[in-house]
């Protein structure tokens, strides 16, 4: 819910069934990344006694929630997908503006939004434990699922409708609460999407939304006495700190973090494709996901034809506001994050790779938005910071290898682990591949990008807590195991 300005909407905090200001008075603008000059709208710059409120909402509304049946939970869970569904073109619209993704990409992903409520939804009729046999032939004994209680929903701006919906989704349909704090950058879409919630008539408390910024809602979150679980989306940094402060009180927390992706061409991939796979991967959302490629592994027999087909596709890419249909690849979401990839482009000339293509965006984008041609560097070394620290960005590093065993340890040869892929048409290749590759996800003859509602989502190393996301994996960190042994 918001209230109109002269010049755009302000939206309020989604506090026990409540629309309300921030006790600070403060808002903040929300900048459309392709028009810099003009607010998406204004958001509340909360405090920690605005957090207080909502996890003491959550709080009471715990127990009646939890009672409910799963169906019935599940019931809401239809209807809010029902309601975004409707309200698809206005959401995915919203996205375009506050973050920057093309309408084509903000479309697909609000609609698996709505695919992820409705797959939540059904699990609300699924089993939740175990019949296990007792030693003592007079007694029974079983397993069933509890939830924690309020769960803390911490969300990146890169996917703001699909990352807080597959991490509420399975949150309320196990019985939790939920205290939302979305990323700032994209508060906007992310009222749109509770307002959805409101509709469908979720009683009061069991989903919040507090705005504000990390340092103090997010951290408040990590601290609070009253959050039982916190599940996170985000920086490898703040991602520690949220997980170390979890840590201290006892809490469970879930971490999904960075990535450095990398592609491997094998000497027998199909080109075309492998082309395709890498550019899609690399530059689609304007290379920000964290399963986005970003180290594109050649074999050495077919580097040269898979460069020069590279560079051919991608001097082709559009690059402009995301509302205009011939678009292909938007602005940066953010300022901060524009800088950030600027930054490495300069340090990748610094290090001595080679651009052969991209960089700044012509200059009369640049005076409104935050625009970056797509980025390809030739002559990349492994060591190289362009090769090791994650851009994300829409920078790709060209890497050459002459064996698929030198192309698996460069592949590894990272602090991250979240996704792979490789392309080949030898058996044997994606046996090793699947084998050796350090990562949680990984994927033969298709981009690093992208994975399955219902299938398990994590990464390896630091790119995760070693816990997994969506699916029927979800269930593992949204509840807890009781075990219950019954004597006559």
């Amino acid at each position: 819910m918001s209230t109109q300005t002269a010049t755009a909407q302000t939206f309020l905090n989604y506090v026990n069934g409540q629309w309300t200001a921030s006790l600070t008075g403060v808002v903040e603008a929300s900048i459309n990344p392709a028009d810099k000059h003009n607010p998406v709208g204004y958001v509340q710059k909360s405090s920690v006694e605005d957090l207080d409120q909502a996890v003491q909402a959550a709080k009471n509304a715990s127990k009646p929630w939890r009672k409910l049946s799963g169906a019935a939970r599940g019931d809401y869970l239809f209807k809010v997908a029902n309601l975004i569904e409707e309200r698809l073109e206005e959401i995915a619209e919203t996205m375009t503006k506050e973050m920057g993704k093309t309408l084509p990409e903000a479309k697909g992903e609000t609609a698996r939004g709505v695919a992820i409520l409705r797959y939540y939804a059904g699990e609300g009729m699924r089993k939740v434990g175990d019949v296990i046999p007792s030693t003592d032939s007079s007694a029974m004994m079983l397993t069933t699922r509890v939830p924690l209680g309020v769960v803390g929903v911490i969300a990146p701006w890169n996917f703001p409708v699909a990352i807080p919906i597959w991490k509420m989704a399975p949150a309320l349909i196990y019985g939790n609460t939920v205290v939302f704090k979305p990323a700032q950058e994209a508060a906007v879409t992310a009222a749109k999407v509770i307002e959805c919630f409101e509709q469908a008539g979720i009683p009061a408390g069991v989903v919040n939304m507090v705005t504000g910024q990390g340092a103090v809602i997010g951290q408040a979150i990590a601290e609070h006495p009253d959050i039982q679980g916190i599940t996170f989306t985000g920086s490898n940094a703040v991602g520690k700190q949220v997980g170390q402060t979890a840590l201290a009180r006892g809490a469970k927390y879930q971490l999904e973090m960075g990535g450095k992706n990398p592609v491997i061409i094998a000497a027998d991939a199909d080109l075309d494709l492998a082309v395709e796979g890498t550019i899609s991967g690399g530059l689609r959302s304007t290379g920000q996901k964290c399963t986005a490629t970003s180290r594109v592994i050649v074999h050495a027999d077919v580097y040269d034809e898979f460069k020069e087909k590279l560079l051919t596709k991608v001097r082709e890419i559009k690059v402009g506001d995301g509302l205009e249909a011939d678009t292909w690849m938007g602005p940066c979401a953010s300022e901060k994050q524009y800088q950030t990839v600027l930054s490495y482009i300069e340090q990748g000339k610094a290090e001595g790779a080679t651009l052969l293509w991209g960089g700044l965006g012509p200059s009369d984008q640049e005076a409104n938005g935050f625009y970056v041609q797509p980025t390809i560097f030739d002559d990349v070394k492994n060591e190289m910071v362009i090769a090791q620290e994650e851009i994300f960005g829409p920078v790709l590093a060209l890497i050459k290898v002459h064996s698929l065993e030198e192309a698996l340890e460069l592949a590894n040869d990272v602090a991250f682990g979240l996704s792979a892929s490789i392309y080949t048409s030898q058996i044997s290749s994606m046996l090793s591949f699947i084998e050796d590759m350090e990562a949680g996800l990984v994927r033969i003859n298709a981009e690093t990008a992208g994975v399955e509602l219902q299938a398990p989502f994590g990464g390896m190393k630091q790119s995760s807590s070693h816990s997994r996301e969506q699916g029927q994996a979800a269930i593992e960190f949204f509840t807890s195991i009781k075990t219950v042994f019954i004597k006559g």
